[in-house]
Formats: structure tokens, C-alpha cells, sequence
């Protein structure tokens, strides 16, 4: 692992270098860089072993939802993910927790600050931000948190241009640039309040909501109105090797990529062809690191078309009707082994392939971080939910239904607004809504003038090359956002190439006719490097299929509204510029599967619950002798009772409860804790050493 020097869309800010130790020995991180980042920098991945069966422990969600990074700094167990470094830190392996004193200190025990709001707003990610902004300029005051040190949720994350309207969720910007939109708006409200590194840690049934502030301080929150925009955490799966250090969520690897600037891997493997998984291969190809190859469980990939286009032409081989037999390796991921699945998803024997990676990303989908909705509808809140603790969808859809939800709170206090409401609902069901099959379209190419050509095949919210377009020359049927767009030609083109660059799925081309039409000028997006590709240089032209050849870049650009994607023009023969969809500055190099021998490992020894260690066929064994109450399998098992409080190994066990052949309808839910994450008894009870009120 190393520090991201160099990047194509992220600037790299001058970071100052502070020493810590780890088990004894000195190192070197960044000031303000989280614990386990700065580890990662110094190549060490395992940060400590379970003490049921010495396992080794690594980063797993980098969300702060689990305990699987903890460490020890000086002498009290923390998560990694979420402790900024500071300078001469002493920091060891977590293998266990430390000996508790002989004698408790003498503290007093105090109460609580409790605050009264008129909003608050839990999640500053996009959902939250935008529902923050709307209240906030209609003059309500809002306490808003975040348990993260900067504004942006998931949002900060994303170096990709989102989809949808330019109007109405920014279609055509970074996530990084929306969260510094939104969170600049929302920082200028006088009348709002921001708390960072803040967690709310339940919601209580006299009306309160109890909040971890600055990491340090507890405080009673008493809103009266609550909006929730938690967002959502990462499924997992369950396979043998899935709690190997290395095995991690897409969500996890762009944090430590996009976020921290950390090389995390050399070579990693995806599982799971949604948007998450696509747009995370793309993430890793621009951070330099190789993409093995990605698969997915479906005949189909479940993200949009334009995304798992973009990692074909970049060579990497995605294998659908796919699933993982297994992460490979003794204290970490060497290898994963695949297969190919037959209708009913089982392993079709023979199909086995392993390949070397030493990250095996998994991107299955997600569940909404929804806690909080059901004790403030348990207790009687009047609240509401936005972005992915409402619905799983894409963040551009978080912001608008963030907008929606401030709407309603709006009317529910009686401010007047001017917005249809129920309008804007119907706009959200079509952002939300799954993407549909690609469908085949036939480009009429005209070998005269200049005009764009539209490489994007799939009915998906987004429209930001119609409303670019300085000519007006293109639409959508019916100006339909989810219709494809199309080129009038009621005016010629200028060539300005502003379609071409403000497209976030790079599927537009601008074809150029005018000086040879046996030879025309095309021009694509190009987003692979920092340094800017002169004329003179060659570059490898791509369909969608296959690589087309090496040519000599003609021209090459960069408009100042889209500062990070060049535009590089290129003169083709005819026939290859009907076809060229891309460019690409480096020939694929497939990797080959090895051949070594894999251990075969039991639903005994496969983990489905990482907190406590519990097996699949213990859960499967209690299942079996009758057991249709989760309490009762924590009873019995521990599942359940780690430091995550379930919210991994729930879903997994009611999967291994439909496997079995039970109703999840006929199985009595686990009880919920009162707090949701984790806290120093300490400091929830306000207490205070007597020595220092002396």
C-alpha cells in the first residue's frame, strides 16, 4: 500500500506526516487521517485477532458499524475507522480487550445537557444536506449531525458524474462536487446548526434523542420534528474465507481510496454487478490498481449499461451467471475462487476458476440503516425518512426525496409552499425506479457536418447533455428525462463538445465530418490521468467489443466548466470511427485463473455471524432441532450479541432460514439494543473524576 500522489479527478491537498507506533513499532501516517488508513499506508492489514479462535481482523465496513477494526490506543479499545491519528499515538493489536484496573476510580455521575430544536436532522449525506437546505431557507432552525468529520455522507466518495437533472440533483457534477455545493449552502444558514463527528446513538421514548457530540460529550436532543437520512450499509455474504482481512465492501474501498488517498490494493476482485460494484471498478482503475475482473450472480448486471460499459473497454472481464465459492488465503486474501451457477443458482461443477487478487470487494446491495425509523415509530415521533433509510436507490435520488421530506415538514409546521408535493413523489418513483433492460438501438450515421452521437441504450433518469447543449439541438422524446436523448440538427453544431464532457456515463461522442469524410474527427471523454494527453501521442481506440488500434491523439482539450475530463479528438477511418465508443491509454492485460490447491472448508467452519464466530452450521443445526426465535439463537449461540448488535449477521441468518425451508413470517425477530452504537459507560453517564473537581 502507498499514498495516492497522483489522481485524474481528485486533487491531492499537502498532508503533514506525524509518527505513531503500532505493536511497538514507529511509523509514519498523515495528521487527520483515520487509524486504520494510516495503517493501510504502512501495508498492514490485520489489526489484531479474535479471541474465540486467534482469527485475524481487519477493516471490514469503514462505516463505523462494526467493531472488526478495533484497536488499542494507549490502553482503550477504539475503532479504527473512526479515530483520527494524532501525533505519537501508541497504538496496539486488538487481541482481546485490556484488563480492567484493579479499583474503579471515584467519579461522579451528572445529567445531561438537553437542547430543544425545532428540526433535527440525523445524516448529513445527501439526503440529509438537502433536506437541511430547504428547512433551513425557509427559516427553521435545524440541528443537524454526522458521525463523520466533513459533510457529504457517501457523497464524498464519489468521484463519478451523476445522473438525473441538471435542475434538480446536479446531474452532470461529482458527488465530490455536490457535497461541497450542498454543504456550503447548508453552512451559510444562520439558522442551522451543524454538529460533525457526532453519533446518535438511539432515540428514547419520552421524546429525546441521545447524541455522542465531537466524540466526547452526551447530549439530549428534544426535536420537534425528526427527520431521519441514515443512509444504508453494505449487505455481506456468506462463503468460506469471508472474514479474511481483504474481504471488504465496495463502500470500505472507496473510502480508503477516494477519501483517506490510500492505494488499498494491488489487484482486487468484485463481487456484484449493481452500480456499487461497476462504479468501484472504475474508482480502482483510476487509483491505478487492477481490477481482476468482477462477476455477478445474475444472466445480467443490475447497474446501469453505461457503467458496466465503461469497465469493458477498460478490459475487465465480467462474468454474470457467477458466484464466489470462496476467499482464498491464511492471514489474508490471496486468491478467490469463482464459479458459474445454473438457473437455481447452483455451483455448476467443473466451472471452478481461481484467480490471484489480494482484495476481494463485495457489493452485493444494501440495507437501509433504519433503527432509529422504527424506535421513532415505536415512541411516536413525528419524524420523517429520506434517501436510503426510506428506499435503496442511487444518491441522486437521496436528494431529491431529502428535498421531498423537508417539503412535508414544511406543511406540517405550517409554512406555506409553493411545490406539488405529490408532482414532485411521482418525479422520485421514476429516480428510484430499478433500471430497465438495455434495448437495441441502430445509429443513423450521416457522413456530412458535425453532430454527437449518443452510445447510451438503457431508459434511465438523466438529461444533462439536453440542457448543455447551447444550441438546443438536443433532446429526449417528449423531453422525457428517461427517454434517450437524440440530436435535432435544426441548427448545426458547433463542436463545442460540452455534451460530450458533461455525459456521466461517457457514452457521447462528437463525430466531425466536415474536412474528410473518409476520415472524420472524433472526439471522446478521457478520464484515466492527471496529466493532460498532448497531440502527437497514441492511444488505443475501443468499441464496446474489442480494442480497434492504436492512433495518434489529433487534438486535445479541456473545457473549463469540466476541468477533469479531457476531450481528446482523434482522426479515424470511417469505418472504425462508426464503431469507436472510447479510448483507453494502455493495451488489456488478462490474467489468467491459476492452478493451486484450495482448502475446502464446511458450513462448520464458515462464519456467519464475524462479531462472536458463529458458524453457518451451528445456526443451521438449531434450525433444525426447532429454534424459530432469534432471541433464542442468541441464547444458545452469541449470535447476534458482538460489538455490530446484528446488523450484519440478521439478514444472512434470515437467508439461512429460507434456505431451511422456514417462513421468515414464523420466526420471532431478535429484540433491538437500546443503543445502536457503542459508548464509554462514562461518558453516557456524564461522569467526572473527583480528583479533578478538586
Amino acid at each position: 500500500m502507498e499514498d495516492i500522489t497522483k489522481h485524474p479527478i481528485l486533487e491531492i491537498p499537502d498532508r503533514k506526516k506525524i509518527n505513531f507506533t503500532f505493536d511497538g513499532e514507529q511509523l509514519t501516517g498523515f495528521e487527520g487521517m483515520v487509524i486504520s488508513s494510516a495503517l493501510f499506508l504502512n501495508k498492514i492489514k490485520i489489526f489484531g485477532h479474535h479471541v474465540k479462535d486467534n482469527s485475524p481482523q481487519g477493516i471490514f465496513c469503514a462505516n463505523g458499524q462494526c467493531a472488526q477494526c478495533n484497536v488499542i490506543v494507549n490502553g482503550i479499545p477504539v475503532k479504527a475507522c473512526m479515530t483520527p491519528l494524532k501525533e505519537g499515538m501508541l497504538i496496539e493489536s486488538c487481541n482481546g480487550l485490556p484488563e480492567l484496573p484493579p479499583e474503579d476510580n471515584v467519579v461522579t455521575v451528572g445529567d445531561s445537557d438537553i437542547v430543544d430544536i425545532e428540526v433535527l436532522v440525523i445524516g448529513a449525506g445527501p439526503a440529509g444536506l438537502s433536506a437541511t437546505k430547504s428547512l433551513g431557507e425557509n427559516n427553521v432552525k435545524v440541528i443537524l449531525i454526522d458521525d463523520k468529520a466533513e459533510l457529504g455522507g457517501k457523497l464524498v466518495l464519489q468521484t463519478h458524474k451523476f445522473f438525473g437533472s441538471q435542475e434538480d440533483v446536479y446531474a452532470g457534477k461529482r458527488g465530490i462536487d455536490i457535497a461541497k455545493i450542498l454543504g456550503e449552502s447548508v453552512e451559510a444558514l444562520s439558522n442551522v446548526k451543524v454538529w460533525l463527528n457526532s453519533i446518535c446513538l438511539a432515540v428514547f421514548s419520552d421524546g429525546l434523542t441521545g447524541i455522542l457530540k465531537n466524540n466526547d460529550t452526551y447530549v439530549l436532543v428534544k426535536p420537534k420534528y425528526l427527520l431521519i437520512a441514515t443512509g444504508a450499509r453494505e449487505k455481506m455474504l456468506v462463503f468460506p474465507g469471508n472474514t479474511l482481512p481483504g474481504v471488504y465492501g465496495a463502500g470500505a474501498f472507496q473510502t480508503l481510496v477516494n477519501r483517506d488517498l490510500i492505494k488499498a490494493a494491488d489487484k482486487i476482485f468484485i463481487v456484484g454487478g449493481g452500480n456499487v460494484g461497476l462504479i468501484a471498478g472504475y474508482h480502482a482503475i483510476q487509483a491505478g490498481i487492477d481490477v481482476v475482473g468482477l462477476i455477478e450472480a445474475l444472466p445480467n448486471c443490475g447497474g446501469y449499461k453505461v457503467h458496466e460499459d465503461k469497465l469493458r473497454r477498460l478490459g475487465v472481464p465480467i462474468y454474470t451467471s457467477h458466484t464466489i465459492v470462496s476467499a482464498n488465503g491464511e492471514k489474508g486474501v490471496e486468491s478467490i475462487t469463482i464459479a458459474e451457477i445454473d438457473k437455481n443458482f447452483n455451483v455448476i461443477s467443473g466451472t471452478e476458476r481461481t484467480f490471484a487478487c489480494d482484495t476481494i470487494l463485495i457489493a452485493v446491495g444494501l440495507n437501509p440503516v433504519d433503527e432509529f425509523y422504527y424506535k421513532a415509530k415505536e415512541f411516536g415521533f413525528k419524524f420523517w425518512v429520506a434517501g436510503d433509510a426510506q428506499e435503496i436507490a442511487e444518491a441522486s435520488a437521496a436528494i431529491f426525496t431529502g428535498k421531498i421530506e423537508a417539503l412535508k415538514i414544511l406543511k406540517e409546521i405550517g409554512i406555506k409552499i409553493s411545490e406539488d408535493i405529490n408532482q414532485l413523489d411521482k418525479f422520485a418513483e421514476v429516480m428510484k425506479a430499478k433500471p430497465p433492460h438495455p434495448i437495441d438501438i441502430e445509429i443513423k450515421f450521416k457522413e456530412e457536418g458535425i453532430y454527437p452521437v449518443f452510445y447510451c441504450n438503457q431508459e434511465i433518469p438523466c438529461n444533462p447533455c439536453t440542457t448543455v447543449c447551447d444550441q438546443q439541438q438536443i433532446e429526449t422524446i417528449d423531453n422525457v428525462i428517461t427517454q434517450l436523448p437524440y440530436f435535432k440538427g435544426e441548427q448545426d453544431c458547433v463542436g463545442c463538445g460540452k455534451c460530450v464532457a458533461v455525459c456521466p456515463g461517457l457514452a457521447v461522442v462528437l463525430l466531425d465530418y466536415r474536412k474528410d469524410k473518409d476520415f472524420p474527427l472524433v472526439t471522446f471523454p478521457f478520464e484515466l490521468t492527471e496529466a493532460k494527453l498532448e497531440k502527437g501521442e497514441k492511444v488505443i481506440v475501443v468499441s464496446n467489443e474489442k480494442e480497434l488500434g492504436a492512433f495518434e491523439i489529433h487534438r486535445s482539450r479541456i473545457l473549463k466548466e469540466f476541468p477533469k475530463t479531457q476531450l481528446i479528438t482523434i482522426r479515424l477511418p470511417s469505418e472504425i470511427a462508426k464503431q469507436a465508443v472510447a479510448i483507453k491509454n494502455y493495451e488489456t492485460k488478462y490474467i489468467e485463473p491459476i492452478d493451486i490447491y484450495q482448502k475446502s472448508l464446511t458450513d462448520d467452519e464458515t462464519i456467519v455471524c464475524r462479531c462472536e464466530r458463529v458458524s453457518v452450521g451451528e445456526i443451521r443445526n438449531w434450525i433444525r432441532s426447532g429454534v424459530r426465535d432469534f432471541n433464542e439463537l442468541k441464547a444458545l449461540t452469541k449470535v447476534g450479541m458482538g460489538a455490530c448488535g446484528g446488523k450484519t449477521c440478521t439478514p444472512l441468518i434470515e437467508r439461512i432460514f429460507r434456505e431451511e425451508g422456514v417462513s421468515i413470517d414464523d420466526i420471532t425477530p431478535g429484540k433491538k439494543r437500546p443503543l445502536f452504537i457503542e459508548i464509554p459507560m462514562g461518558i453516557f453517564a456524564n461522569a467526572k473524576d473527583k480528583k479533578e473537581e478538586l
